[in-house]
Formats: structure tokens, sequence, C-alpha cells
């Protein structure tokens, strides 16, 4: 099994903004694994569950909001015993340029709070995650004000294009099961 949380802002208002990478990221999955999402109000988020070669894939888009992502995860977790392992991670990343990807099996939140909040319910930096590059954050703006902006169409096209990659790239991963070979082939 792979439980793929994609983090995001829930509401119309958020949906085409730099931090809702993760959420644009389950709708494409979602649609290449001709899953449909449901609101699962139990575990305080929208689930897709299909199957990719025998494997069980629940893509998850909490509506806690980015800061408290965690507690869908810790509800999950809980409900259905889900082991660590299975966890794969997939969210905005200020400090990549718009384009680029980068998997890996561990590290820290490095400043996003999404992630601080799966860290602080997984109990763990070590798991599976792929980070799409939002940036670069011009030098003037918060960090803050500059995640919650929408991409403008021209950047949109390349996100969407890289969106493309990363659901090609998340396959690859469940073919090969090796997060060495994606960051070999995709980083």
């Amino acid at each position: 099994m792979k439980l793929v949380i994609c983090l995001g802002n829930p509401t119309m208002q958020y949906s085409r903004t730099r931090h809702n990478a993760g959420f644009m990221f389950a709708d494409k999955l979602a649609l290449e694994l001709s899953a449909s999402f449901s609101n699962e109000t139990k575990f305080k988020a929208e689930i897709a569950k299909s199957v990719y070669n025998n494997e069980a894939i629940w893509i998850i888009k909490p509506l806690t909001f980015m800061n408290l992502s965690g507690e869908s995860l810790n509800l999950l977790q809980n409900f259905y015993k889900i082991n660590i392992q299975d966890l794969f991670l997939v969210y905005d990343d200020i400090s990549l340029d718009i384009g680029t990807i980068r998997f890996r099996n561990k590290g820290s939140s490095g400043g996003h709070n999404g992630v601080k909040s799966i860290i602080k319910y997984a109990k763990t930096e070590t798991f599976d995650r792929l980070k799409i590059g939002i940036g670069p954050q011009p030098p003037y703006m918060k960090s803050e004000d500059y995640v919650l902006q929408n991409f403008n169409d021209e950047e949109f096209k390349i996100f969407n294009e890289t969106l493309t990659k990363c659901v090609e790239a998340f396959l690859y991963f469940c073919d090969t099961g090796d997060i060495m070979k994606v960051q070999n082939k995709y980083n």
C-alpha cells in the first residue's frame, strides 16, 4: 500500500496557488489512475483509492489547511494501523525553481509548516517524499505571501508540465520500489 499524502489548502480560494502544488499533483495522479475523491470527514480528508500494479494507492488531500496536515495522517494511522514505510508525501518547495522536482527518503521540514505537522504525527523524518519546485521567491516578498499567490499563466504552463513529469516519476517509483533509481532518473 502507498498512502500518498498531498499537501495543500482546501477551498477554491487557494486552488491555483503555489502552496497547493500537492493538491494539484493529487488531482493529476487521481486522473491518471481513474480514481475519484470522496470526502472522508472522520479522517479530515478527501481520499481517492486506486490500485496500480496490484498495490493499493490512496491519494490523500488533508482538509485541515496546511499547518495541521498531520492530523489527517494521525487519524488514518490510528484507524488503519498504517506503517510509516507506506507513507509518501508530496508538497511544494520554495527553494526549488518551478520545473524542478526532488525525491528524497528523509529530511527535515525545511521550514514548511505542513511538513512539520506530518513529521510531528509520523514521529520521524524518514519517509519517501516528492518536493515540487515553486520558486524562486522574490527577495522583497515574504514567503507567506509568495506561496499564497496564484501562478501566472506562463508559470502555470511550466508547472503543469512538471506535474505530468511528477506523476510519471511517482509511477516509476511504484514500478521499481527504489527511491534511489527515481532520484537518479528524475532529480
